[in-house]
């Protein structure tokens, strides 16, 4: 009992430091995990480059690796470029968001009962004794440096992650003279590779579908903006249940600033929730199955820590992350129950 206490107390300072670490690191952390998926998602556009017919089979391993990145390269571009369209539209219509403002608030203060309505003058003023705009924009130009900086050294990581994996298999090799234990780590290697790199390619196609169907609302519906918003939608999706939520109230509320009608913004809802549903419901456990073998409460769970530690990132990140300690855990018998614990049916 009393060895038992002690590796219960030496697990919980192991771990409380492990997440301080992790917290005061996440700035040096955080790019080379993603630097990391990054390289997953490269190798696997490289390997369906290498199905392709007659041409496929006969491309070196390194044209098909620059494909996947001019691929991945190109996709980023065209992100970019919806994200400033949006943006100029958006500053294009700001006396029409700004007109539907003064009216819904002026609206509101009617069913309230105050006597004066209210102006775009007394609105303005509120907002700038609320806010600070200089300290707003020096942030806003500030996270945007951050992200810019941020892009950068990930794309040097993927790069000498892309050069040092001719030698990884090597140097595994040489981690130990006993070749049972060599032989035990390719294979939880091999295992996070796989798994990890089938959720990474589903996610994606599943967040593509998704966000195509959401564009094609969004445009029906007549929402400004509406390939910027399934962008936003697409990406959500990477994230565990806040994500689908997220995915219809950001839109909505656009919707409502943008039409001034309650009922047209309800059927947007609807109809995004359906979508929502049908992604959530029927094609991703159709698609992933249960490639990642996380409990639904793990994943939720570890939705909070990792945005704890690492803030938006971390939400991205959770899944795979604490699916790769999983695996981990799984190998060795000390650890072996937590990792039973975490699982979804308790098969590890």
């Amino acid at each position: 009992m009393n060895e038992r206490f002690r590796a219960l107390v030496h697990a919980t300072v192991f771990a409380v430091l492990l997440g301080w670490v992790l917290h005061v690191g996440r700035d040096i952390l955080v790019p080379v995990v993603f630097a990391i998926l990054v390289v997953y998602v490269i190798i696997g556009a490289a390997r369906l480059a290498a199905r392709l017919p007659v041409v496929g089979a006969k491309l070196p391993v390194q044209v098909h690796y620059l494909l996947a990145t001019a691929l991945i390269f190109g996709a980023l571009l065209v992100l970019g470029w919806v994200a400033l369209d949006s943006v100029d539209r958006l500053v294009a219509q700001v006396p029409h968001y700004r007109a539907q403002l003064v009216w819904m608030v002026q609206q509101g203060a009617g069913l309230l009962g105050i006597e004066s309505e209210p102006s775009w003058q007394g609105i303005r003023d509120w907002v700038l004794g609320q806010v600070s705009v200089q300290a707003l924009a020096g942030s806003t130009l500030a996270w945007l440096g951050a992200m810019l900086a941020g892009f950068t050294v990930v794309g040097l990581y993927v790069v000498f992650l892309m050069l040092e994996r001719r030698h990884f298999d090597a140097k595994l090799g040489r981690l130990s003279d006993d070749p049972g234990r060599v032989a035990r780590v390719r294979r939880i290697i091999g295992d996070i590779n796989g798994r990890i790199g089938t959720y990474l390619a589903l996610k994606t196609a599943l967040s593509v579908l998704l966000g195509f169907a959401s564009w094609v609302i969004l445009a029906l519906f007549g929402v400004e903006l509406a390939p910027f918003w399934a962008l936003v939608i697409g990406l959500l999706n990477y994230v565990p249940y806040i994500g689908s939520v997220l995915g219809v109230v950001l839109p909505v509320l656009f919707a409502v600033l943008q039409f001034g009608d309650l009922k047209t913004a309800l059927l947007l809802a609807g109809a995004l929730s359906v979508a929502q549903f049908l992604n959530g419901n029927l094609l991703d456990p159709y698609l992933m199955g249960n490639s990642l073998n996380l409990s639904p409460f793990v994943i939720l769970v570890s939705l909070t820590v990792w945005t704890a530690l690492w803030g938006v990132p971390g939400a991205f990140l959770a899944v795979p992350v604490t699916a790769s300690i999983v695996m981990v855990l799984a190998e060795f018998d000390g650890s072996r129950p937590l990792a039973v614990l975490l699982s979804r049916k308790g098969e590890v």
